[in-house]
């Protein structure tokens, strides 16, 4: 049974797109992506199962958030849209594409491949779920309480914005613990023999400083995704949308 996913929309008309977000993300991540991109298309930011305000589940796997996605199309009554995603969902992007290649019109995927990803979120996930939230009273609590484990300010920034009000104090909105148990299939990409590649147009965006796509991606990346562009984005990291923002919306053809 397919999840029914959270989400915030933002214009009237124009062609549809979907934007997803990656791990440990939220839709709130590309609001001001999202507000240029509805000037000309009906804009649709989803919050994946186990982020956001999306409901919470006990595992995750590519295929089932694609269908996930799949379902949400057929709830907004869209045929097929232009599908945006970021690292966890790009990988989700490409997995509908692959399955259903009919409700994707174009295919964008921010600085991930399809292939097993080598990068360790575990550290992260951990520093989360062991934060002693009781001594947290201010958002600046828990950024002091993280910073030996994640010394990096902007990567605590980033994961702080899982951190919420409740009647009780702060809570993380994720669900930490099954992510975590979900790691392994979030890394990996599966494929199997009867997989045939997705003939529409597909845009890959690397980011200059990162190695979340490498050179010997592109081979698989185009084997899946044959009319492909693979795009490299000068002065990006993993995060292109928020660090590049406008060589982001230019490379999409959205300056």
């Amino acid at each position: 049974m397919s999840v029914s996913l959270s989400y915030k929309s933002q214009g009237a008309a124009g062609s549809p797109i979907v934007i997803l977000h990656g791990l440990l993300g939220s839709s709130s991540n590309w609001r001001s992506i999202a507000r240029r991109l509805a000037e000309r298309h009906r804009v649709f930011a989803l919050d994946l199962p186990n982020h956001g305000e999306s409901p919470h589940v006990d595992t995750m796997s590519y295929p089932a958030m694609a269908k996930d996605v799949a379902a949400f199309l057929d709830d907004q009554q869209l045929a097929s849209a232009t599908l945006i995603g970021h690292s966890m969902g790009g990988k989700i992007a490409m997995r509908l594409a692959l399955d259903r290649p009919e409700r994707v019109e174009r295919l964008v995927v921010v600085d991930i491949a399809p292939t097993v990803s080598h990068h360790d979120h575990l550290p992260w996930l951990q520093a989360m779920e062991t934060l002693d939230l009781g001594r947290v009273s201010r958002r600046a609590d828990a950024d002091s309480l993280l910073s030996q484990a994640i010394p990096d300010p902007a990567m605590r920034q980033f994961l702080l914005q899982n951190l919420v009000g409740s009647a009780d104090g702060f809570e993380w909105r994720v669900n930490l613990a099954a992510i975590a148990n979900s790691l392994p299939a979030l890394l990996d990409f599966p494929l199997d023999a009867a997989t045939e590649a997705f003939g529409g147009p597909a845009l890959f965006l690397r980011g200059a400083q990162s190695d979340y796509v490498l050179e010997q991606d592109a081979a698989v990346i185009r084997a899946l995704f044959p009319r492909a562009d693979i795009v490299t984005i000068e002065g990006a990291g993993h995060w292109v949308h928020a660090e590049q923002p406008a060589r982001f919306l230019a490379a999409l053809g959205e300056a």
